[in-house]
């Protein structure tokens, strides 16, 4: 059982919570054990201090590094220092149970704008967040990490099969829980926990499980080990599906021939098959793709003719609608108006791009640069066109119409992929398989 050297200017801030039910009987039963280590005792300061002004300025104060180190220093035997900090990495159930297993564990509350970055330096530091917010102080967050340990200490629960099924344990959020009178308030308890059938009680508990982290936590199915089962009951829980709001449209006019020449780009069959695919395959709105040549018009309509109603659908239904999806147009504005008169209200437009834009360039000042979350935040409230260039990507012309453009997929590196390449990679990036 771990023990906890917590660091804190303010240990009185703990001594309600070690006291209270579990935690309280675990302290007295020896089951944790936690000490309490202030920097004020080892500040050389007449007045105690144990903070300063940042060096370059700027608001509030920082923790000094002095009393800190000699804070740390003076713990015999400190185990994993954990400087609990919104920097640092999340805070998960698995390493709740990896840090069960640790003698010692040292837990760091940070106050004001933070420690001394050159702690991190002197001493192995690993920052953890519990959240993606900011605190008056660490001593909330390691609250949280002491409780969220010390209960997967043996004998912290009355039953230690209790945590089993609570969310996380198994990377699925908990279903829902019942107890008596049967009826409350007119709301009944869901017959199935009542019928005495372990095996279909087992079954909705799962499927529960699931519907409540489809619903609230969709990105922990990521990561949680599903089996063939599970994908089944996820199948048949209904959900909104904010794809059905974006559509793509591939723009072959006008778009960027060389690096200062704008005109127009041929059609390519595997670009209009793909990413049709992909828009099905994500249960995308329309495939627009514009065009204002007439003979490129043709040949893509005769690529739609064979699929949708001649011997390619037949022999390939997928495909055939797939690229009933595929809406050819002469021009963005006229694919802009049909989704409008399809929604009824103007899609917003949003460009994606292969490079950054260069310094100095308008473009970098007036288009917002967007992420994945963004963007599907956005198809959450209504339509949104997700402009493709074709070439050398959009010219201005047709960045002009966007409200924000896209982040390159690798744009930390290097960054060549076809069109329908990058389409696959945005429209999971921005949908999953859950939204």
């Amino acid at each position: 059982m771990p023990h906890f050297h917590i660091v804190t200017l303010f240990p009185e801030f703990f001594t309600s919570p070690l006291g209270t039910a579990l935690m309280g009987r675990a302290c007295q039963a020896g089951l944790v054990h936690c000490s309490f280590h202030n920097p004020r005792q080892y500040s050389t300061d007449r007045h105690h201090h144990v903070d300063d002004s940042p060096y370059g300025g700027g608001p509030g104060m920082v923790m000094e590094g002095e009393p800190l180190a000699r804070t740390l220093r003076d713990i015999t035997h400190p185990g994993r220092m954990l400087l609990l900090s919104p920097s640092g990495r999340p805070f998960t159930q698995k390493l709740a149970h990896e840090l069960a297993q640790a003698e010692d564990i040292t837990l760091i509350c940070g106050r004001y704008e933070g420690i001394d970055a050159r702690l991190g330096q002197i001493f192995p530091l690993e920052p953890l967040s519990v959240g993606d917010v900011v605190l008056n102080g660490g001593e909330t967050a390691a609250l949280v990490v002491l409780e969220a340990v010390a209960r997967l200490v043996p004998g912290f629960m009355g039953k230690p099969e209790s945590g089993d099924d609570e969310s996380f344990a198994t990377g699925l959020l908990e279903y829902p829980q019942y107890t008596r009178p049967e009826t409350l308030e007119g709301l009944p308890v869901p017959e199935v926990l009542t019928s005495g059938n372990h095996k279909r009680i087992a079954r909705w508990r799962r499927q529960e499980a699931l519907r409540a982290t489809l619903c609230l936590r969709p990105e922990l199915l990521n990561e949680a080990p599903l089996t063939f089962e599970d994908a089944l009951l996820l199948q048949e829980i209904p959900r909104e599906r904010p794809g059905r709001n974006l559509s793509f449209c591939l723009i072959h006019y006008p778009v960027m021939l060389d690096a200062k020449k704008s005109g127009a780009s041929s059609l390519t069959n595997l670009d209009i098959h793909d990413i049709a695919r992909i828009s099905r395959s994500y249960a995308m709105g329309d495939f627009y793709v514009a065009t204002p040549l007439h003979d490129q018009l043709r040949v893509l309509e005769d690529i739609l003719r064979h699929w949708t109603q001649g011997p390619g659908g037949v022999n390939n239904t997928d495909r055939a609608h797939a690229l009933s999806l595929v809406k050819p147009v002469l021009s963005l504005e006229e694919a802009t108006s049909h989704m409008a008169e399809h929604f009824g209200v103007q899609p917003k437009l949003v460009a994606s791009s292969a490079v950054w834009l260069g310094k100095g360039s308008a473009h970098r000042a007036t288009h917002p640069i967007l992420t994945p979350r963004d963007v599907r935040d956005m198809c959450s409230q209504g339509p949104v066109m997700l402009c493709l260039g074709t070439a050398r990507g959009l010219a201005p012309e047709a960045l002009n119409m966007c409200e924000g453009i896209m982040r390159p997929v690798r744009f930390m590196g290097y960054n060549h992929l076809s069109v329908r390449s990058a389409a696959a990679i945005l429209a999971d990036r921005i949908l999953g398989d859950y939204f």
